[in-house]
């Protein structure tokens, strides 16, 4: 049985499909957990709840394809609200993910995110941290491929400008 097929069974009520489902995306759920929570204890705790939820409200799925997306979403928005309400959001959360031997570089592209939106970084996280997809973050964000690709560029252009500005990074 393939993976569509068995997301269409777990939409329909199928307890074990859904187990399954949540087994094929476990991995990535809890990294984009723990990327944005920072914490074994809370990323762990935040799989628990998306869980819950996405049992709850799995049967107003409409396209199986997109199960990947949905439960994204879900984390993602489960993240932001624990970080809202622990006012405890760090920017250096997407620098320690990247592999910056100089601690110069390191400190620019740190000040450089920091200077971008919430809306902004999470473009960021999710295309070049979660390798996600132009038109699943299109999906995620409920807006076209072309504006993702758009506020990319802009996104990288100002990332760009900021850190040549300081005269640190040659290209990004």
């Amino acid at each position: 049985m393939g993976e569509i097929e068995i997301v269409k069974r777990a939409i329909a009520g199928d307890d074990e499909s859904f187990l399954l489902v949540m087994q094929f995306n476990k991995e990535a759920l809890y990294r984009t957990a723990f990327a944005f929570l920072r914490n074994e204890h809370d990323a762990l705790e935040a799989i628990q709840e998306v869980t819950y939820r996405a049992y709850k409200k799995i049967h107003t799925v409409k396209e199986p394809c997109y199960i990947n997306t949905w439960l994204t979403r879900i984390m993602m928005n489960y993240c932001q609200d624990q970080l809202k309400k622990k006012k405890r959001f760090s920017n250096s959360e997407l620098i320690n993910e990247i592999s910056v031997n100089n601690d110069l570089v390191q400190f620019e592209l740190q000040e450089a995110l920091n200077k971008l939106s919430e809306q902004e970084q999470q473009l960021v996280y999710m295309k070049y941290f979660q390798d996600t997809k132009i038109k699943d973050i299109a999906v995620i964000e409920n807006i076209p491929e072309g504006t993702v690709k758009s506020r990319l560029h802009k996104i990288l252009k100002t990332l760009r400008h900021h850190l040549t500005e300081k005269g640190e990074v040659d290209h990004v």
